[in-house]
């Protein structure tokens, strides 16, 4: 699997897996955002099946944080 959809992928997947952690987010409660970068960093991980670089774990977080963004500015009907 090639870098970038690897990123997607784990972005992708720790969304759908931890629905909880991502209202949460959205509420505000700390603690969230550090758990799901860092299982995002860990999916991706598996998915290459090699440690990430400092540069990809960079962007590993700016996937993810833009995505969590899309959320909220999507409104609460799309917090899953």
């Amino acid at each position: 699997m090639k870098p970038d959809a690897a990123v997607r992928e784990s972005v992708r997947k720790t969304i759908a897996e931890h629905p909880e952690k991502v209202a949460a987010w959205l509420r505000n409660e700390p603690g969230n955002w550090g758990f799901l970068a860092g299982q995002a960093v860990v999916a991706c991980r598996r998915l290459l099946g090699r440690s990430l670089t400092e540069a990809e774990r960079r962007v590993v977080w700016e996937h993810m944080w833009r995505a969590l963004i899309a959320a909220c500015s999507a409104g609460p009907s799309s917090a899953p």
